[in-house]
């Protein structure tokens, strides 16, 4: 602690109070870049998707989209007396999820 509180030119008890703040979630970005640069080292700050890839979240958001467009389409056909079979509309949202992946639409994030 008195290493680092001379690197950034504080208290042992500004040290203390940093890992409490970062501990309950409260410290700031700005912060964290002082004591990074204090350590020689830089601060990487980001997101990251819950199963760790952004290809699996968007595939996921796709095939969310795709089911919602053409399961519309196929209840308005149904009511038309005109109803698709289960493996048509199933490959009706694959195709649709591939064009929304390819097109990445704002929508995909709504």
């Amino acid at each position: 602690m008195q290493q680092l509180g001379n690197k950034l030119g504080i208290s042992k008890q500004g040290v203390l109070d940093l890992e409490r703040r970062e501990k309950d979630g409260s410290i700031t970005i700005k912060s964290l870049k002082e004591v990074a640069r204090a350590l020689d080292m830089q601060l990487v700050y980001g997101f990251i998707p819950n199963d760790g890839s952004l290809d699996s979240l968007i595939e996921k958001r796709a095939i969310e989209l795709a089911t919602k467009i053409v399961l519309r389409t196929a209840t308005t056909m149904e009511l038309e007396d005109q109803a698709n079979s289960k493996e048509r509309i199933e490959k009706a949202i694959r195709e649709r999820a591939n064009e929304i992946k390819k097109e990445i639409p704002k929508i995909l994030w709504d």
